[in-house]
């Protein structure tokens, strides 16, 4: 691919950092984390009926805007500079695990691209399914599921005799549990399934499981280049700011070696984020290896980026006040989300 985005892809990043300036600033960002929605609702309304967020990866005849996968991480990607909390990722990785099952349910998909909110529990080691008479039921406890207490289309991922199987659960059937996280901005849950019933959408969900995991790690990859630019940017300006010995600490040429490597770790970071964001999107033969390769480097980056950002701020990055917290918090939760960079570092050497 080249590595610019058109026109058209501009102005849309241009009108979400717009809206998130607007509506995402540090007061909002904090309120809404520690909300009992753990998002706020009128920005997810405002990013679903006047972006499309929901719906630019969903195709036409489902209900959504048909653009592709790679417009969606790029939203992300704002989403992550704002550190915002927001329910797209798990709305992403619910409707890409729908429209990778072989006869994609419409009604669920065209619900999504809405801004109904989805989850997807990959939970084939912990969770079993059984038929049940003419349905099935679900056994087992589903960790670390995205927006899990929140979702309204609840997707599981469970064990068979055959393999992993894609069911539907009704979010009342379920016990969803809100897990409290270091960073309150990730909505994560459990869900305790005991003889739950189930709607059966996909008997073979290999597709299904292997299609979430590149879309995880290149969406996370995503929100970790956004939040490694907002440090970069948080960073810089205050070097500009801060006086010592007379001068703004940033003219110190100490201080300009450690933020330019700051700005190629980040700058790299975006260009391994958008090869892998395409290739997913296109669903290329690199997708696996480039979503791996964006994981692995992304999540490293971002905890150099984020470590450096509380040094070169000093003391007051250690406040409650101050959003760099905010950053270190994001950076190490991201870099656990879908795996760790050695882990996709293993699976590329494998």
């Amino acid at each position: 691919m080249e590595f610019a985005l058109t026109e058209e892809q501009e102005q849309l990043v241009s009108t979400v950092r717009s809206l998130l300036a607007k509506r995402a600033d540090s007061a909002a960002v904090r309120a809404a984390s520690t909300s009992g929605n753990g998002h706020d609702p009128a920005l997810w309304e405002l990013l679903c009926e006047q972006i499309g967020a929901a719906a630019l990866a969903i195709p036409e005849e489902h209900g959504g805007a048909g653009f592709t996968l790679f417009e969606t991480l790029l939203i992300l990607e704002e989403l992550g500079r704002s550190l915002a909390p927001s329910p797209l990722l798990a709305s992403v990785l619910t409707s890409e695990a729908l429209l990778a099952t072989a006869d994609p349910d419409s009604s669920l998909l065209e619900s999504l691209a809405a801004g109904t909110l989805g989850a997807v529990a990959l939970a084939a080691d912990t969770v079993s399914a059984r038929r049940d008479g003419d349905g099935w039921v679900l056994e087992g406890t589903a960790t670390t599921v995205l927006e899990a207490d929140r979702a309204e289309i609840l997707l599981v991922v469970a064990g068979t005799d055959p393999g992993p199987a894609l069911l539907l659960v009704d979010h009342a059937d379920a016990a969803a549990t809100w897990v409290p996280s270091m960073d309150q901005a990730l909505r994560i849950g459990d869900l305790a399934l005991s003889g739950t019933p189930a709607r059966l959408l996909a008997p073979e969900a290999g597709p299904v499981v292997e299609r979430i995991q590149q879309v995880g790690a290149a969406a996370t990859a995503a929100l970790q280049v956004g939040v490694a630019s907002r440090a970069l940017e948080m960073t810089v300006a205050y070097t500009k700011e801060r006086e010592q010995f007379g001068r703004p600490i940033g003219s110190f040429q100490a201080l300009k070696h450690r933020m330019a490597d700051m700005l190629v770790q980040v700058e790299m970071s975006r260009s391994a984020s958008w090869a892998a964001s395409y290739a997913v999107a296109h669903r290329t033969g690199e997708a696996n290896r480039l979503a791996h390769v964006a994981k692995s480097y992304c999540g490293e980056a971002l905890e150099h980026v984020a470590a450096e950002t509380i040094q070169l701020h000093g003391g007051i990055a250690i406040t409650w006040e101050h959003d760099a917290h905010l950053v270190f918090k994001r950076a190490h939760a991201l870099g656990q989300l879908f795996g760790t960079p050695a882990e996709h570092r293993a699976a590329l050497a494998r």
